[in-house]
């Protein structure tokens, strides 16, 4: 989930609606509060990364700001085991201006060179580098727009040789218009714009094969 506030997802009845989930993912600019709700409800862990949004934190009624979901896991530059999936995760956006969770094209190339380590002990030990990448931005020329919107050509040279089995990413609004956000498929990685929320149905033993 990424984004935006789902009054689907943002309802007491929300356990009910959707299969039991096992696993909650969140790519940024979303509210820790938001979080929290779903992650108690739905009784499921949660990582995730910060978006562009997400420095400031956000403002309770008692004049205190918070700053991370509580009780969840920050993914950045992390790789994890967790229920039979390798996961992985990288923050941010590319710089627009000086404000927020942001990095230039060379800053996200030395950020994602940081976890090459752990990948590798990835591959040593489970045979394969990482299922699933969540990010915040696309990948350059998938999902991406201009400006602000901008996906990184790191993260599109990062996938094309870890070949994760999903990138999943946030950023791009469906009502932005930057074409079809459609999942993806590049090379063995799909890519997934998860603005607002996806469902995914993914069996940890079909990807260990």
């Amino acid at each position: 989930m990424s984004d935006e506030i789902v009054p689907l997802l943002h309802h007491p009845s929300v356990a009910t609606r959707l299969v039991p989930v096992d696993l909650i993912l969140s790519c940024g600019d979303l509210l820790p509060s938001y979080i929290e709700y779903l992650v108690t409800l739905l009784q499921a862990p949660c990582y995730y990364v910060r978006g562009n949004h997400d420095s400031r934190g956000e403002r309770r009624e008692n004049g205190t700001r918070l700053m991370h979901p509580r009780g969840c896991e920050n993914l950045d530059l992390r790789s994890v085991y967790v229920g039979g999936l390798l996961l992985a995760g990288v923050e941010g956006s590319i710089r627009y201006n000086r404000e927020g969770v942001q990095y230039s094209e060379m800053e996200m190339a030395r950020r994602l060179w940081r976890l090459v380590p752990r990948l590798l002990w990835n591959k040593y030990r489970y045979g394969r580098y990482l299922d699933i990448l969540i990010t915040h931005a696309p990948p350059r020329g998938i999902h991406d727009g201009p400006g602000a919107h901008r996906g990184f050509e790191a993260l599109r040279r990062f996938i094309e040789r870890f070949e994760p089995r999903y990138l999943i990413h946030g950023h791009v609004h469906l009502r932005y218009g930057y074409g079809d956000q459609s999942p993806v498929q590049v090379g063995r990685t799909t890519v997934i714009n998860t603005c607002g929320y996806t469902i995914l149905e993914i069996d940890p033993d079909q990807l260990a094969a």
